[in-house]
């Protein structure tokens, strides 16, 4: 059997009492260790806690030696990690076909995520529309995908989860053409450098899916103890110091709730101004009101 277990998001006990038993009775246990991190617990508590060893799965383990690790479930408990929950990321889904495929039972044992616990800043769940993908822009490639989708959910009204990149045993492009395994310090994305790239774009594609006074939310260290919450323009966001990773960014819909606003209070330097942008913010996007057609029937 192959499970998947979510780990939830910061300490070596958030893991669920379902998957602790599991990962305990498992021949191996893998820690995949590329799309996010435990950030108050690491390889070295979890296995104290688990009284187990952890092997580390980074992306190339995981995306071309997906037979290394299901090597023989059809007979062994296998345990594969992940931090939050196990189909936060499309790679763990792809591992699951793959042991489909070679006939090996697969049993998830979910946990909390950054798609379920973003509620903690205060805005309405079911009023989030597609997340996307912040990724690290380099001087030649600043791909603008994701602006689409934020374009698309701001029009119905819905907030934005913007997920910022990490990069994990990375390769330069030098290395990588000189094939040495060298790799490059781990990068964590800051809440100012996704503001920032966030207002490079909207300034070169100038469609106004948002502006530089278009409301945020910025997230940190969620479910940490250093869990920290902070509300303000773009424009705002992208000088903020967010301090440690991880880090994630919601950009507010149109049709934010009052309870949703007042909730938000507690995160700005200044609560009439912030509720000014937001007011403002929501005239974007507002259908046209609505002229009957006119009787053109003739006696």
């Amino acid at each position: 059997m192959l499970y998947l277990i979510g780990l939830g998001l910061s300490y070596e006990s958030d893991i669920t009492v379902r998957g602790l038993e599991t990962v305990k009775k498992c021949k191996r246990v893998y820690l995949e260790a590329y799309t996010s991190i435990l950030m108050a617990a690491d390889q070295q508590s979890l296995e104290k806690f688990y009284g187990r060893e952890v092997i580390l799965a980074d992306r190339e383990l995981v995306e071309t030696g997906a037979d290394q690790i299901l090597d023989g479930a059809q007979e062994d408990d296998i345990a594969f990690l992940v931090v939050g929950d196990p189909f936060g990321a499309t790679t763990h889904t792809d591992l699951i076909i793959r042991a489909r495929e070679l006939n090996i039972p697969v049993e998830c044992i979910h946990n909390a995520s950054v798609m379920n616990a973003v509620g903690a800043c205060g805005l309405q769940l079911y009023k989030f529309g597609q997340t996307v993908s912040l990724v690290f822009f380099t001087e030649t490639w600043k791909p603008d995908s994701f602006y689409d989708k934020v374009m698309e959910n701001r029009k119905i009204g819905l907030h934005t989860l913007l997920l910022l990149d990490i990069k994990v045993k990375e390769q330069s492009i030098e290395n990588m053409a000189r094939g040495r395994l060298i790799y490059e310090p781990p990068r964590y994305m800051d809440i100012a450098t996704a503001a920032s790239q966030l207002l490079e774009i909207e300034e070169k594609r100038q469609e106004q899916a948002y502006t530089p006074d278009t409301p945020c939310v910025a997230i940190s260290r969620l479910g940490s103890p250093s869990q920290k919450f902070k509300a303000g323009t773009l424009k705002e966001l992208s000088e903020y110091d967010s301090g440690e990773p991880l880090h994630s960014l919601v950009m507010l819909g149109r049709q934010v709730h009052d309870l949703e606003l007042e909730y938000l209070y507690q995160y700005v330097d200044d609560k009439e101004a912030f509720k000014s942008f937001v007011e403002k913010d929501q005239e974007f996007f507002k259908p046209p009101p609505y002229v009957p057609p006119e009787d053109d029937m003739s006696d």
